[in-house]
């Protein structure tokens, strides 16, 4: 099976452009428009059904930036970008006009013609998933083992365990995948701990969607089991693919924890969002939780839903926390799943002694458009 990329397709425009009537050398020059269509790819050219764009605008001696979308009326903009979703179903030509401003009020603007997608059917599209219905090591063309740890040292949040590609770890056997966390000693790199598990990052990047993983969580005291994102920009532990790397580092990449259960408390999960400002940098995290009874012993399917407005989580049928999407939090851009336990750490707690192993196990995941 081939490898997804789900991405925003990126229209570039540079010109120059006409001007109203002001001292030349006061009216802005070289206007650069960047049109983005947010789920755009060489299969869907016109994005992915949510009719969103975001716009940014640049150009020398401007101080502010103004677009109209179609007939509506002139946004205004100091730093040059602004999101719009048109609301019409269907592919349809949209006229996009954007004009810079210099501190005088002479202006430079241009107009655009672009191609959109809106579809009421939300995540109506399966982009990737993993029903398990295979024996042996999980499929490598859908997941890929992350071992390497920050700066070759240890994981974050004071975890305790060393990842591996090892069987041992995770396996999928009788229609189910099983990540397995074992106490034994493990040296990797010159460290040595005294447990192991398996980190699975999904091969897909995506923007938008709705996730939903059908699960087993682990009972054992110490057991941190995970199932989030992270911004397919990120630096640190980017290597979702084994050999790419993004730009930024965390929190400015986005970090979704769809599903995150603590050591010391089996009958609740959390849900919690962590991220870097895109204006400030000022790092932001919210979240919530709720109730799951027989987390360990029944099934229950942990899911998002994501768009350009708001991202929601569940546990089953249950709304866990809504965060409002906006165009200064990292989540109008690609990211890529991540299943794991971690042994002890802030959320894991004490391990006890006591300890030998324990399985998270998921019978699906599935990724919709």
């Amino acid at each position: 099976m081939s490898i997804f990329n789900i991405s925003v397709l990126s229209l570039v425009f540079v010109l120059s452009c006409s001007s109203g009537d002001s001292d030349s050398n006061d009216v802005p020059t070289n206007l650069n428009v960047d049109i983005s269509i947010i789920g755009s790819d060489t299969n869907n050219p016109n994005g992915n059904g949510s009719g969103t764009v975001v716009v940014s605008a640049s150009a020398n001696n401007a101080v502010r930036y103004a677009f109209r979308f179609g007939n509506g009326d002139q946004i205004s903009s100091e730093t040059g970008t602004t999101e719009h979703t048109f609301l019409q179903n269907g592919t349809n030509t949209y006229n996009i006009a954007v004009w810079a401003y210099s501190q005088s009020g002479a202006f430079i603007n241009e107009s655009y013609s672009v191609d959109v997608f809106k579809s009421d059917e939300a995540f109506a599209t399966l982009v990737f998933s993993d029903e398990f219905e295979y024996e042996g090591s999980p499929d490598n063309q859908k997941w890929h083992h992350q071992i390497i740890p920050p700066n070759n040292g240890s994981w974050h949040n004071g975890e305790l365990q060393h990842y591996t590609d090892r069987e041992e770890n995770s396996f999928v056997s009788d229609g189910s995948l099983k990540i397995k966390a074992i106490k034994e000693q493990y040296s990797y790199n010159g460290s040595t701990k005294e447990y192991t598990s398996a980190r699975l990052n999904g091969k897909v990047a995506f923007t938008y969607g709705r996730v939903e993983v059908r699960a087993k969580l682990p009972s054992t005291a110490g057991t941190w089991p995970a199932i989030w994102t992270l911004g397919a920009n990120v630096d640190e532990t980017g290597n979702y693919f084994g050999d790419q790397y993004g730009s930024v580092g965390w929190p400015l990449c986005g970090e979704i924890d769809i599903m995150e259960q603590t050591g010391w408390n089996k009958n609740q999960t959390i849900s919690h969002f962590h991220w870097g400002d895109l204006n400030t940098e000022e790092y932001m995290d919210t979240g919530g939780e709720t109730a799951v009874a027989q987390a360990s012993s029944e099934y229950h399917i942990y899911a998002m839903e994501w768009d350009s407005e708001s991202i929601k989580t569940y546990v089953d049928d249950t709304l866990v926390f809504e965060l409002p999407n906006s165009t200064n939090k990292p989540y109008n851009h690609e990211h890529y799943l991540i299943l794991n336990i971690a042994l002890g750490g802030n959320l894991g707690g004490d391990v006890p002694t006591n300890f030998t192993e324990d399985i998270f196990e998921i019978d699906y995941v599935r990724i919709y458009q």
